[in-house]
């Protein structure tokens, strides 16, 4: 009789496969963050690690990232995602994050500005274990992850300090939901191509400050905005 695949042969094939990924050290992290405005503690650091050897993980079952580069990683998803910290600020309040894929920027957020209460709309299933997995791995607190479309949501209204999106186009409907989920004074982040941005300022209903150059990028762009009935 043949025996099946041993679980643990898998899993070791797996930790074998990560081990290629040469995970970036406090020096790189520190001088990679630098250029955003940000100084990330040895506890930081350490956290930023985690994440990135689980999104390495588990990028190889579930298509989560294209990079697969740790630096580019590192800038591209976590620098990028908490420049929105200094640039914003966001520091404290209730922020929502459309579209959440990996958690960019909502859970890069979530380490930079442990203060915030994060919800993560994210419809994927298998997307919102991986989120699940972040978030217990790390031990976060107030973060919950709701894997519906925001179509299907009806209890987010006047709530959010802040909304991102980072992924997902901000289209007419996405902005519609966007100005109901928002509190008086929230704000809208969005992390656009300047062509984009450039568009979007033209909606009337909007009041959008100048947009704000990323570092380190041509033509990407943080865009903050607040509706005129706030």
């Amino acid at each position: 009789m043949r025996r099946g695949k041993n679980p643990k042969d898998k899993l070791t094939n797996t930790n074998i496969s990560i081990s290629k990924y040469l995970l970036p050290g406090d020096a790189m992290i520190s001088s990679t963050l630098a250029p955003f405005g940000l100084a990330p503690s040895p506890a930081l650091a350490e956290a930023i690690r985690q994440y990135m050897e689980l999104l390495l993980r588990w990028n190889q079952k579930i298509s989560l990232t294209s990079i697969t580069d740790p630096q580019e990683i590192l800038q591209r998803h976590f620098a990028e995602s908490m420049f929105a910290a200094c640039a914003v600020p966001i520091v404290h309040g209730r922020l929502v994050d459309i579209g959440s894929g990996a958690g960019f920027p909502g859970l890069a957020l979530k380490l930079v500005a442990p203060e915030l209460a994060v919800a993560l709309i994210e419809p994927s299933m298998k997307k919102s274990a991986f989120l699940a997995e972040v978030v217990r791995s790390l031990g976060l607190k107030d973060v919950k992850i709701i894997s519906k479309r925001i179509e299907e949501l009806s209890g987010l209204v006047g709530v959010a300090d802040f909304v991102t999106c980072r992924a997902v186009r901000p289209d007419k409907r996405l902005l519609a939901w966007t100005r109901k989920a928002l509190a008086a004074d929230g704000k809208c982040v969005l992390w656009l191509g300047s062509e984009d941005s450039a568009a979007l300022q033209k909606e009337s209903r909007w009041s959008w400050q100048p947009p704000i150059a990323m570092p380190k990028s041509i033509g990407r762009v943080l865009l903050v905005g607040q509706t005129h009935s706030h």
